[in-house]
């Protein structure tokens, strides 16, 4: 009677569920390198940027492909995210409870205020845009929805950021922060100086630490503890003062704590 093999071994002598673990980690992180590069990227660009063996690239690039994750250029051998990606962050944002009650805060706004409202949740060090309402004088046409940016470079960021305490901060950012444009904070004391007025006022500020020309201020929604999700309006610098900037943030603190207790109401934490 043949004997019964626990843990089968792989042809390189790797167990076998060792292997699949770490091939499917390895297609997690491939698809996230797609994810956070513009470009076309061919195997020797992944090589470069992941250190995967030149091999395992290619059994992977082929089965993401047939999957329908990524897309192939036949002239250049060069691959990008395809049409499957969007499809399940669609399906994120269809399955989250909070987006419709979001977007109507959102429509709200950019009808009080005539300036473009963003939905944000935090992820780690970053926030990730979940819904956007443009305003119509706006000549940015591209939508933020699914993008990321530094926690700490954001209105958004540091709206979420303030509601952890100081070691929780400490422990999750890291000691390097790095600027987007020459008014972004990059000490963690500075941040925390920020958070402490954030916490103060009732929502967070920023001008030009993001994006050049645009100031934005942002509020949590209180409906979880610590809060995950936060609402922004963006402001071309040309278009405010510092009052106008004062009032919008009011505007979104009320509006805020409005929608929290109304998801608390239809029970969505």
């Amino acid at each position: 009677m043949p004997q019964k093999v626990d843990n089968p071994a792989t042809a390189d002598g790797a167990p076998a569920e060792s292997s699949g673990v770490k091939s499917a980690r390895r297609a997690v992180d491939l698809i996230e390198t797609f994810a956070a590069n513009d470009v076309w990227l061919s195997l020797s660009d992944l090589h470069a940027r992941t250190g995967f063996p030149r091999s395992s690239l290619h059994g992977l690039l082929r089965t993401l492909l047939e999957a329908g994750w990524l897309e192939a250029d036949a002239n250049t051998a060069r691959y990008r995210l395809g049409v499957r990606a969007l499809i399940c962050g669609t399906a994120y944002l269809d399955r989250d409870a909070v987006v419709p009650f979001a977007t109507e805060a959102l429509e709200r706004i950019r009808e009080k205020t005539g300036f473009t409202a963003h939905f944000a949740r935090r992820n780690g060090t970053e926030v990730v845009y979940l819904e956007t309402r443009e305003s119509q004088r706006s000549t940015h046409l591209v939508s933020r929805v699914g993008r990321t940016l530094p926690a700490h470079a954001t209105a958004l960021g540091k709206a979420l950021l303030a509601e952890l305490t100081h070691d929780e901060i400490e422990a999750l950012m890291p000691s390097a922060l790095t600027a987007l444009t020459p008014n972004t904070i990059t000490t963690l004391e500075g941040l925390h100086a920020e958070f402490a007025a954030t916490r103060e006022r009732g929502y967070a500020a920023e001008v030009e630490e993001g994006t050049l020309g645009v100031r934005c201020v942002a509020a949590v929604i209180p409906y979880r503890i610590p809060g995950t999700d936060a609402i922004s309006c963006s402001m071309p610098i040309a278009q405010v003062t510092d009052d106008d900037a004062r009032r919008v943030g009011e505007l979104l603190a009320e509006t805020t704590a409005e929608l929290g207790q109304q998801l608390r109401r239809a029970g969505i934490r």
